[in-house]
């Protein structure tokens, strides 16, 4: 069983004295690992960072099989994130949560391109904090959690849209949260298509989608808490 295929290296995991387990998201064949030997050789060690273009090829004796990685490095993005940690933390932040929601071996190949996007504009940065909450959007539509914010599930109104609710994820009015309006969660501007980078917009918003991503995951992960990258992230993004 052999392919090749271009993708984004999520995570290193040392295997042994010079090997390394490699993850990598590929269009075609999804978040897919396998063990790289001379992985830890000065010559090619510092091309395997996380968020790495790569040009890989994977064999083994059978499809189930962990298999084996022959790798080419095409594009590094460790000089866009080397000087601003912010970015690095956005970049830790997609990984790990790609590694944690996606299935292993499952093709999602515009949601491949769109997170390539991404990290093509992480020195853009102050921008690239609402496109990481674009980006989580779109994951949650991938999961098949997407959010209904178009209209009001109470009173079915367009205007004033203030919250989410946390069962449906559907939009909810001011006049219609009413006494309940404690319960629900935020809709920030951010999150209606708003264009304004506001870091605390952004996270208000990542509030919301948080919620959604741990309610879409618990059945999967047994009920794990996200991964940790993406506190940080947001911790970050609010200093």
């Amino acid at each position: 069983m052999e392919w090749r295929d271009q993708g984004i290296l999520l995570a290193v995991r040392k295997h042994g004295e010079t090997s390394a387990i490699l993850e990598v998201f590929t269009p075609t064949r999804g978040i897919h690992a396998g063990i790289m030997r001379g992985a830890t050789s000065r010559k090619i060690a510092p091309h395997l960072q996380p968020g790495a273009q790569l040009d890989v090829q994977w064999r083994a004796r059978l499809e189930d099989h962990i298999g084996s990685y022959t790798v080419e490095p095409l594009r590094s993005r460790a000089a866009m994130v080397m000087q601003d940690r912010q970015a690095l933390a956005g970049l830790n932040a997609v990984c790990a949560l790609l590694v944690h929601s996606l299935p292993e071996r499952e093709a999602h190949p515009e949601f491949y391109e769109r997170t390539k996007a991404l990290f093509d504009i992480l020195d853009e940065h102050e921008l690239w904090p609402l496109a990481y909450l674009r980006w989580e959007e779109a994951l949650l539509e991938e999961l098949g959690y997407g959010l209904d914010l178009s209209q009001c599930a109470v009173t079915g109104k367009t205007q004033d849209l203030a919250y989410v609710s946390p069962k449906t994820g559907r939009a909810v009015s001011r006049e219609g949260a009413g006494e309940w309006a404690d319960r629900l969660l935020p809709l920030p501007f951010a999150l209606k298509g708003g264009l304004d980078p506001d870091p605390r917009e952004v996270a208000l918003g990542l509030r919301t989608t948080g919620h959604f991503l741990q309610k879409s995951l618990a059945s999967g992960t047994r009920g794990r808490p996200l991964p940790e990258a993406r506190q940080r992230f947001i911790d970050r993004l609010l200093r």
